[in-house]
């Protein structure tokens, strides 16, 4: 019949208009109020209020809003209050809402900033997401903001303003006006990154590259580490300028001329000049029709990293102008958000080269060194430090976590993994489901990342893997200002439970993931190594410990770059290796609106354990069940379908066709010519009905 109430929906909270009217009108010197919603630019919904002073009364609209904040939730505060000298009526008496007045809006959007943390706010909003304006009541997240730039938010306020905010409080309170007053009991901030005064004679290594230089001691040199890339140059190369421009980028930053090596079982980094390093490249000649066998064979390369650079190239000359160049670094020395600053620095150098001189870039104000030794010292070696109260966080939120997940095999796990890969490509979203997400996690005040992460658990307790699901998620682990366009090994894993038990519904999951994802990135300085030695689960040679299957938002997408005089499009590199089970990464495009465009999406498995078809299955699954979720979130998980059409006429036609023809004899008489039929059979019958023969 539709509603006779005046309940709105902005940016996916439903909101009722005379709740917020109410509370306006009973501020002091209010006399009339009312509230509506406007949409002045195509797809901006805001909250507007509208005020009458009662004689004599002064009104202050950036007071009124705060006296709102005091009573409501942040998304019922109106963006801008608007002061009148009478409401305008219709003919009949009544409110004419159309006659209300456009709000005035700064200059990017709503008020302009009232205090000097608004400004300073407004101001890093601009910085981190790029934007030549940021107004007061914008959303981050409606700005284009997400999780890895909520963190460099947050860094960013801890430099500016010398202020400790968690991650969860930018979900929780998105716009500068908001944000602004949870700074006012914020914690001073810790005790930032610089460069270290005075460096020890043996540089330990990040827990980070503790764990990696570990694995390989206990496996052997292997490829599970390497960070393959590979891109088609076309135009004219200057090989010479490549080389030296390779040798520049390693110069500039230190953990791609670090070696690893030990002293009795103890290892350090050691730091070659850069003056010294020495990128190796390989330049050949090659047909294009060996191009993928030359890419995986330089993507199979085993480092030795106590000797060798972590990082080479292979140039591979297929005409005078047309060269397929291969970069390949070991983990210890890079992560995923390191490549694109890699990239950059090579493309700023080969310039440089190309024109007889050298780079010409401002020295970076850490190196990677630094930044093991300030994480060392943060946490402490005994886990006492700063950040102890995040690992008992983690002790309670991790206790009795499953060893192992029973994921749908198509084989018995080995004793000893080869460690090989493949990878399912897919659309994981098409645009309209990718909107009916972002919808529904709007309307849950959660991310698409959620609702994904509790696609992704409830998929997996469908296929039998029980309530109680364990993901592993990388998160970027650059929470300093000083270390953002440094190449490094920042990136961190959390472990991020979902809990499914009383067959909740959809809706109700994905709060309890909201929940999960902003409490885990609270605490996300603990490091997955150390996170390890504290809980000490049962290990095993065989699984990954804590967790199997990873969720990755590869939102850094690929890699994007340009030299002068060349056209450059990426090579594909076979995936030579799998760290996990099971790894969905994803990508969400957009389109040049900002709109959703759909969801690009790999499930990357270990072949010891998974066929191809089995995990294609399961990327069909997955997108079907998150049609069902964004049509119906609340319905209970173990309504969801995840059989396909031909699966379901299996199961319940084929496999059940057990109909057959029965003549009109009776056992004894069947018995009987049985045993006509067998030559030398003997019949008894005795005491009862015991029928057997002997041939």
């Amino acid at each position: 019949l539709g509603r006779t109430d005046d309940q709105v929906k902005v940016r996916g909270f439903r909101i009722e208009l005379g709740e917020v009217e109410s509370v306006l009108a009973a501020q002091d010197g209010v006399a009339q109020a009312a509230v509506m919603v406007r949409e002045d630019q195509p797809g901006d919904k805001r909250l507007i209020g509208y005020v009458v002073p009662a004689d004599g009364a002064v009104l202050d609209p950036a007071a009124l809003r705060d006296a709102c904040g005091r009573t409501l939730p942040g998304y019922m505060v109106p963006a801008v209050i608007m002061v009148l000298g009478a409401l305008p009526l219709n003919a009949n008496g009544k409110l004419d809402r159309k006659a209300l007045p456009a709000p005035a809006y700064a200059t990017g959007g709503g008020r302009a900033p009232a205090t000097p943390a608004e400004r300073a706010l407004c101001e890093i909003f601009q910085q981190v997401l790029g934007l030549d304006r940021a107004g007061v009541e914008d959303s981050f997240f409606d700005l284009g903001g997400h999780s890895l730039l909520a963190t460099r938010l947050v860094s960013r306020v801890r430099v500016t303003l010398g202020a400790e905010l968690p991650v969860r409080a930018v979900f929780e309170h998105p716009t500068v006006a908001a944000l602004a007053r949870v700074l006012e009991g914020a914690a001073a901030a810790r005790p930032p990154l610089t460069r270290a005064a005075a460096r020890p004679e043996r540089l330990p290594l990040s827990f980070a590259q503790q764990r990696l230089w570990f694995l390989e001691q206990f496996h052997g040199p292997g490829t599970v580490y390497n960070m393959p890339s590979a891109w088609r140059l076309t135009g004219l190369l200057d090989t010479a300028a490549l080389t030296a421009a390779l040798d520049d980028v390693a110069g500039r930053h230190e953990s791609l001329r670090t070696m690893f090596p030990s002293d009795g079982g103890e290892p350090y980094q050691h730091v070659i000049p850069p003056g010294e390093a020495r990128v190796p490249v390989s330049v050949t000649t090659a047909r294009s029709e060996e191009m993928g066998g030359l890419i995986e064979a330089a993507a199979r390369y085993e480092f030795d990293l106590a000797s060798e650079l972590p990082l080479r190239g292979w140039l591979f000359s297929l005409s005078p102008d047309e060269h397929v160049l291969v970069l390949l670094c070991h983990h210890i020395a890079a992560d995923g958000w390191s490549m694109p600053v890699l990239i950059g620095d090579l493309a700023a150098a080969y310039q440089a080269r190309r024109d007889g001189r050298a780079p010409g870039w401002a020295p970076l104000p850490v190196q990677y060194a630094d930044y093991a030794l300030w994480q060392r010292d943060l946490l402490g070696d005994d886990g006492g430090g700063a950040l102890a109260g995040q690992v008992e966080y983690w002790r309670q939120a991790l206790a009795g976590l499953p060893e192992e997940l029973a994921l749908p095999f198509d084989r018995p796990r080995p004793a000893e993994p080869s460690q090989r890969g493949d990878q399912v490509l897919f659309e994981l979203a098409d645009p309209g489901l990718h909107a009916a997400l972002a919808e529904l996690a709007r309307e849950h005040q959660a991310t698409v990342f959620m609702a994904l992460h509790a696609g992704l658990a409830a998929l997996l307790t469908r296929m039998g893997a029980g309530t109680d699901i364990p993901l592993g998620v990388p998160v970027a682990g650059r929470t300093d200002e000083a270390v953002h366009d440094l190449v490094g090994l920042f990136v961190n894993t959390l472990v991020l439970r979902a809990d499914l038990s009383g067959d909740p519904t959809f809706g109700e999951l994905l709060g309890r993931v909201r929940e999960t994802v902003l409490s885990a990135q609270a605490r996300q300085d603990v490091p997955f190594e150390r996170l390890v030695e504290v809980l000490n689960p049962v290990r095993s040679p065989a699984r990954h410990p804590l967790f199997q299957v990873m969720l990755a938002d590869e939102g850094v997408g690929g890699v994007d770059w340009a030299l002068p005089g060349m056209r450059i499009t990426a090579e594909p590199v076979p995936d030579v290796a799998a760290r996990f089970d099971l790894t969905l990464g994803f990508q969400q495009c957009r389109g040049d609106d900002g709109a959703p465009a759909g969801i690009q999406a790999h499930l990357e498995y270990a072949t010891d354990v998974f066929d191809g078809a089995t995990v294609a299955a399961l990327a069909d699954r997955l997108t079907w069940l998150l049609r069902q979720a964004v049509a119906d979130p609340g319905r209970r998980l173990s309504e969801f379908d995840v059989l396909s059409s031909a699966e379901r006429r299996s199961l319940l036609r084929d496999w059940n066709d057990t109909a057959r023809a029965v003549p009109a004899v009776t056992v004894a008489e069947l018995f009987e010519e049985q045993v006509a039929r067998a030559p030398g059979a003997l019949a008894v019958v005795s005491g009862g009905v015991e029928l057997s023969y002997a041939a």
